[in-house]
Parts: C-alpha cells; structure tokens; sequence
C-alpha cells in the first residue's frame, strides 16, 4: 500500500490553450491540477453529486430534463447525472482536450466509461464562458464546476462568468424555470447577491460538510419563467 506521505507521481502533463494541465497518482487518489492550482481528486466527491441531485430537486417536476455540466473533472457529476434515469440529455463541456482524453482512453476512464456509453451522455469540447454565449440549446438545468467558487478561478477569463452579465448568458440556456447550479469550495453571501440583482429567483446555498474547515457549497438559483 502506498503511504500517504509518498509523492505524487505524475502520469501525464499537457500544455493546453489554457496553461499547463496534469494529471497524478497520489496514493489511490487521481487528482487534476491546472497552472499548478489543484482542481479536485477522486478522494470523495460528494458534493458534485449534490451539484447534480440539488439541480434536479429545484426543477418543477417536467419529465426527463436536460443538464449542461460545465466542466468534467474527474468524472463524478457526469457519472451521477448518468446513474440517474430521470434526466435526460446530458452534456458536459469541457475545454481542456488533455482531460477529455483521460476519460475516453486513459485513467479516468473507469470513473466514466458507463457514463460516456450512455446514449444519453454528451461532450462538447469549448470553452463554458464561450459556449453560454453562442450556443443555441437550451437546458433544464446548468451545473458549474469549471472553477473553485465565483471568487477564486482557475483562469482569470472565467471571472466573467459569475458577473451579472455572466450569468445573463447562464440565464439564456436555461428554460423558463431553470435551475443554475454552482459549486464552491466556500460560501460566498456576494454571489448570492449578484444572482439575485441578474435576476434569479430562489436564491441559496447547500453545504457539504468536509473533514475540517470551511464547507464546500452549492449556490442554488431559478431563471423566472
């Protein structure tokens, strides 16, 4: 058994539109770094599951909704939303071709190969901020989880994202009705004020309880409609 106090080893390192994308074995664990920020692991990942289960649970009861994740990570949001037969469409966007890779042929593949059978299931290589602004679809619900929180992002072009102009183009896919769902590593009683001067109705928060410190948390708002 490795010991927790081993070094990571790193697997692959791409150099990426974005900076540099790294993908490690710590232990059991996988984990994603970008631009030498952790972004997560495979340790847990309760709360991208409450990413997900949150979203559905704020939507009025319309059959099969259609999710847009933003963002792939290590794969749980998407395996979850798959496991779950009352979504429908599922698609996921994800700009870094390096970790689209590991799922479809490397070593996140076991988190989501099911998933990525799923006929349901989708990947749309882009750039979230960019695909709010010019893609076409619509969605019942939009789950985020491309940065760490509104207020501490992986690239500074996602800072836009969580401005009240921002979130209009978040508001623009979503049908009437629909649920944006953002996950944070900490509360931030800003946002929440943001999503409510963009708009947004049913504006709050959902934390996830972690070993020690602050909560992760999902913020939890509903386009008018």
């Amino acid at each position: 058994m490795t010991a927790v106090h081993d070094s990571p080893v790193i697997l692959d390192r791409r150099h990426g539109p974005y900076g540099e994308v790294v993908l490690r074995r710590h232990g059991a664990l996988l984990q994603i770094i970008a631009n030498g920020c952790f972004l997560m692991d495979t340790s847990d990942g309760r709360s991208e599951r409450l990413l997900v289960d949150a979203a559905h649970a704020a939507l009025d009861g319309r059959p099969a909704p259609d999710v847009l994740l933003g963002g792939l990570g290590v794969g749980f949001s998407l395996a979850h939303a798959a496991a779950d037969a009352r979504w429908g469409r599922i698609v996921v966007v994800e700009r870094e071709p390096a970790i689209v890779d590991w799922h479809r042929d490397g070593p996140l593949a076991g988190l989501s190969a099911a998933a990525l059978a799923d006929p349901r299931s989708e990947i749309v290589e882009a750039d979230l901020v960019r695909y709010v602004n010019e893609t076409s679809d619509t969605f019942d619900a939009l789950c985020l989880d491309i940065d760490n929180g509104p207020g501490w992002t992986v690239t500074e072009g996602n800072d836009d994202l969580y401005t009240a102009a921002g979130l209009a183009s978040c508001a623009r896919v979503l049908r009437p009705g629909g649920v944006l769902a953002v996950w944070s590593a900490r509360p931030s009683p800003e946002f929440e004020g943001t999503l409510r001067n963009a708009g947004f109705r049913q504006v709050r928060t959902e934390e996830v309880p972690v070993a020690r410190g602050v909560p992760d948390v999902v913020h939890l708002a509903v386009r008018p409609g």
